[in-house]
């Protein structure tokens, strides 16, 4: 099992290398409950949890306690990873895809040192635990995995109306109809549908929920999905889920159907990967480069790549 306990791995290199950079292990922090928070801190958020799951889609309220790291970076989700995790399991936490982000970083760092029992990886095929800041995996998950979105807006319904009280009794009478308008808006005006983050799905054909800022790229991923997804937005002080093999359909037209991100032909530049979700990267040209979001799958392609090409090798010198 490829784990790490400093909170540090390989990063996107224009060198096409890879690999995880090792250091001493981070030490633990004495004087703190186990996973930090306090027990009947953590049986709120499960207790919450319960009912978001109970209810895809739905927005539970729940008590969003301090952490060491600010409102707005994570604490929504972080406070689910830490409420779940226990001795033997493996977590993995990515930022945008990548491991090595600062905010993955440090939140990784933060797990390791008050969980003792706890392993952290990059290998996303390893992980039990995946807490991840707008995306999914590349590699397909299992069922015995857990996915876990760190959040900032909760509320579908707020670029159509900002009164709380309002989007609760929109919610609990299925009154969409806003939604679809402010959709059919922006039809009118632009010849499609421009929104791209956190795109408004149906879940289980009753409630409408944003999947957190994940590219459209994404949101297929959701529907039908074997593994159990949990979303916290800390701030906003809300917890929702979607559970195992549940319907989560994006809202579109029948004429102008739901597309998720081209980009035009163009593959990774490190891995050759025509089929992962890529972000622009500038060169040392002063130009751009696209390489694929998800480090972990870039640098296991570089590796199946590598692998290929000493077979290869291998192979021809042995006919010479």
């Amino acid at each position: 099992m490829h784990t790490t306990t400093n909170g540090t791995n390989g990063v996107h290199g224009s060198n096409g290398a890879s690999g995880a950079v090792q250091a001493a292990p981070a030490a633990s922090l004495e004087g703190y409950n186990y996973a930090f928070l306090d027990e009947l801190s953590k049986k709120a958020v499960r207790r919450a949890l319960l009912k978001g799951v109970a209810i895809p889609g739905y927005q539970v309220p729940f008590g969003s306690r301090e952490l060491p790291i600010a409102r707005g970076w994570g604490t929504g989700g972080l406070q689910i990873t830490l409420s779940l995790v226990g001795p033997g399991d493996v977590v993995k936490v990515i930022d945008q895809g990548a491991d090595e982000g600062v905010n993955a970083v440090n939140i990784r760092r933060l797990v390791e040192r008050t969980s003792p029992g706890v392993q952290t990886t990059l290998d996303t095929s390893e992980a039990t635990l995946i807490q991840t800041r707008h995306r999914i995996p590349e590699q397909p998950l299992r069922e015995d995995q857990i996915m876990i979105f760190q959040v900032p807006q909760p509320e579908p319904l707020r670029n159509v109306e900002w009164r709380e009280a309002e989007t609760r009794r929109m919610h609990a009478e299925a009154d969409y109809s806003r939604i679809w308008v402010a959709l059919y808006e922006d039809v009118v005006q632009n010849g499609r549908v421009t929104k791209y983050a956190g795109y408004p799905v149906m879940v289980n054909d009753r409630h409408v929920m944003a999947p957190s800022p994940i590219p459209k790229w994404d949101v297929p991923k959701l529907h039908m999905a074997p593994y159990l997804s949990l979303f916290g937005a800390g701030r906003e002080k809300r917890i929702y889920a979607v559970p195992p093999l549940t319907s989560v359909v994006p809202l579109s037209f029948d004429d102008y159907p739901f597309a998720v991100e081209s980009f035009d032909g163009r593959v990774c530049a490190r891995c050759g990967s025509p089929q992962t979700y890529l972000v622009s990267l500038p060169d040392e040209q002063g130009g751009s480069v696209y390489v694929c979001s998800d480090s972990n799958w870039c640098d296991t392609a570089l590796e199946r790549v590598g692998s290929s090409d000493l077979r290869a090798a291998g192979d021809k010198e042995a006919q010479s």
